[in-house]
């Protein structure tokens, strides 16, 4: 029973177990990596104190020094090194492809305790983030009062929204679907609610959405929210 609680919590919409982007994909890996390496750890640590226990003449034939050369030092500097290597290697992919450009941008707005965003020509949403499937978007990142954290874990990795600063990262969604974003930074007594909605939509769908304050429209006087 146990068991199965635990793999209910492993779907939804805020699962990083579901991912729908190469770069959730890649934090997804981490995790897996860090399980299994966590697990690797556990074990072997408690194996070494039930052999002190049940049997400590097996320890003192391989020798103390060579137990602390290897059990204390050798092995626990590979082990981190490698978890070190895969967290830079997988971790950080997201914000680094942000550093290259990108042909759409779409301003994320935080405050306490909301997300607005702003699209290019105008619209403006509130708690719900419009994305076309299939096209790299770079979110842009701010706070208007404190930090807080933009979090779409089907998606992407976490990255602040912090005041007087920008912040980008890139996301891009496979499929159209609904995804859930949270601020993952405590920001005050409405941070567990501070939540927001990704709409992943066709291309054409997407531009019809954004479409009432394009340009041309605003020129001719249009507008809508």
């Amino acid at each position: 029973m146990a068991g199965c609680l635990v793999l209910s919590a492993c779907s939804g919409p805020l699962s990083v177990l579901e991912p729908e982007s190469a770069s959730a994909r890649d934090a997804t890996t981490l995790w897996w990596v860090m399980a299994y390496a966590g697990t690797g750890i556990f074990i072997a640590t408690a194996s070494v104190l039930v052999l002190a226990v049940v049997r400590p003449a097996w320890l003192r034939a391989f020798g103390e020094a060579r137990l602390i050369l290897w059990g204390g030092l050798v092995i626990p500097l590979v082990l981190l090194a490698g978890l070190v290597a895969a967290a830079f290697a997988l971790g950080e992919r997201g914000i680094a492809a942000a550093r290259e450009p990108a042909a759409l941008r779409i301003e994320a707005v935080a405050r306490q305790w909301i997300w607005q965003f702003h699209y290019p020509g105008g619209h403006v949403t509130t708690n719900l983030l419009h994305l076309p499937a299939g096209r790299d978007v770079d979110i842009v990142l701010t706070s208007e009062d404190v930090i807080h954290s933009f979090w779409v874990p089907r998606l992407a990795g976490k990255l602040d929204a912090i005041p007087g600063h920008t912040n980008i990262l890139r996301l891009h969604a496979d499929r159209i679907g609904k995804y859930g974003g949270v601020c993952a930074e405590y920001c005050g007594i409405g941070h567990a609610p501070m939540r927001f909605d990704v709409e992943v939509h066709e291309e054409e769908t997407f531009r019809g959405i954004v479409a009432p304050l394009a340009p041309e429209a605003d020129a001719a006087g249009e507008g809508g929210e």
